[in-house]
């Protein structure tokens, strides 16, 4: 039974209250609505759109995008009641840890810590991918062999970013936030651009047929551990385009709507966030779906949807450059280096905020909690977490395991959906100044939405996703159930029941 054992709501918050470990509460409404649209509003909209047009649903990646954007709305529900009842810092993993106990709570923040360590160092080298095209032809150009992977040896630059934004956010989340203000503002007014700019190009004949018929096969020909898993499972026939074509490009384009996710991970540092959590997390997610669509129904208007290149990584500046636009493609692709910047430091933020919550709790080396006595950050994970992004940024090649941030963020969604119900049921008693509407319909809805789309990733991806997860099942049981503070009797078991 100890594996099962919960950690009280009133002891995760009191928790927050320990001097050595507490975080200074600076952001607003506003900060954290701007924090998701940092997050969300980058590789989704500059990459994404491109491959998922291509490769799956044609002019009709705009519902593929709506789609995954209900999934993640269903998700966001759930998140927002979490997130305000438990305004504790960990997301998934302290709201798994409040309702279905330690050793679940344990293996999705363990999930937790691959997603976002994965996605930054991912999100880095793509980031460098662009600072490559925008130097390119002038005297700072950086050469190929220090910043590829592929085809050289190392990607310097990808590495220094990381190390950049570590020091930023050891020094506070306030100034992590004016950062993130100032390069969200750069990235959406680039997406405007296009979107005002490009509207005077759109063909009618470009977007008929909008749902492009159903083909066999898809353009990767997907076999083996390469192909999705329900195809294996149900033995369905691959095809591209048509609705399959679409309900694919959404698992695809998910991962363009984690925004909100990283965004609980910061409800220990926000005010107020019984009120503002609910703003920031529902508020971002709908201005991102609207930059969404009109970005992806202008980009399909403008050309064929066959002449697009999924392998190209500036598909809106490439359509720039098309239409006999390449100042501006220029101009788009500054902003696209910029937000991506963005990007890279709020998923950061989200792995250490996990951490430091795993440490808190004694499931992870008391050391990686330590606050900076200054700027109130916890700035031993942050540095470890930095230098180890860093370096797998600089000298690994990881994009095949991008595809893990997908499956991951789906596990975290589907937990949290259920712990909303077992919350409902075990504590009614708490104060939840936003409460997930049709429970327990909703939840059930959103973790069988979340689920479908898993069942969409390749069988590889699930693979290496498992291996991840027994190694944390190890790690468990050889460290964090002996060190726990709950298994310690630092912490009661659990609380009375509710009268």
């Amino acid at each position: 039974m100890s594996l099962l054992r919960t950690k009280p709501v009133e002891k995760a918050i009191a928790d927050t209250d320990e001097p050595e470990h507490r975080l200074k509460k600076n952001l607003g409404a506003l900060d954290l609505t701007v924090f998701g649209v940092g997050v969300t509003i980058g590789g989704g909209l500059f990459v994404l759109t491109g491959v998922a047009a291509a490769d799956y649903a044609g002019p009709a990646v705009a519902l593929s995008f709506v789609i995954a954007a209900v999934v993640c709305g269903l998700a966001a529900l759930c998140y927002a009641e979490f997130a305000s009842t438990v305004p504790v810092a960990g997301s998934a993993y302290t709201f798994s840890y409040a309702t279905m106990g330690e050793l679940i709570a344990w293996m999705i923040g363990w999930d937790l810590i691959l997603e976002f360590f994965v996605a930054a160092a991912a999100v880095a080298g793509g980031w460098s991918g662009y600072l490559q095209n925008v130097l390119q032809g002038t005297p700072l150009e950086i050469p190929t062999a220090v910043a590829n992977t592929t085809e050289g040896f190392m990607n310097l630059p990808a590495g220094l970013l990381i190390l950049a934004l570590t020091a930023v956010l050891v020094l506070g989340i306030k100034l992590s936030s004016r950062i993130n203000q100032v390069a969200v503002a750069i990235k959406v007014g680039v997406a405007l651009m296009f979107v005002l700019v490009g509207i005077f190009f759109v063909k009618a004949a470009n977007l008929s047929p909008f749902i492009p018929p159903a083909e066999p096969t898809p353009p990767s020909e997907a076999t083996g551990l390469t192909q999705p898993l329900i195809q294996a499972v149900f033995g369905m026939e691959p095809g591209a385009f048509g609705w399959a074509g679409i309900f694919a490009g959404a698992a695809v384009v998910f991962f363009a709507f984690i925004g909100f996710d990283v965004l609980a991970t910061t409800a220990e540092e926000t005010r107020d966030p019984q009120r503002n959590m609910p703003i920031g997390i529902i508020g971002a997610l709908a201005i991102c779906t609207a930059m969404y669509v009109a970005v992806t129904l202008v980009l399909t208007g403008m050309q064929d949807y066959k002449q697009i290149d999924s392998n190209d990584p500036a598909p809106l500046a490439t359509a720039l450059t098309n239409i006999g636009q390449p100042g501006l493609a220029k101009i788009l692709a500054i902003g696209a280096a910029c937000g991506i910047i963005v990007v890279v430091m709020i998923l950061l933020i989200g792995q250490t905020r996990v951490g430091f919550a795993m440490a808190r709790d004694g499931l992870l080396p008391p050391a990686l909690a330590k606050v900076h006595p200054k700027y109130r950050t916890p700035y031993v994970i942050t540095i470890i977490v930095g230098i180890g992004a860093a370096i797998l940024a600089t000298f690994t090649s990881i994009g095949v395991l991008a595809e893990l941030v997908n499956v991951g963020t789906l596990a975290a969604f589907i937990l949290v959906s259920i712990g909303v119900i077992v919350l409902r049921r075990t504590r009614p008693d708490l104060p939840r100044s936003f409460r997930t509407p049709w429970v327990p319909v909703l939840p059930i809805v959103s973790a069988l939405a979340c689920f479908y789309l898993m069942l969409n990733l390749a069988i590889e991806t699930w693979i290496r996703f498992l291996v991840w997860m027994a190694v944390g099942f190890v790690i468990y049981f050889l460290y964090g159930r002996r060190h726990s503070r709950l298994g310690q009797g630092q912490a009661p078991v659990s609380t009375p029941p509710a009268k």
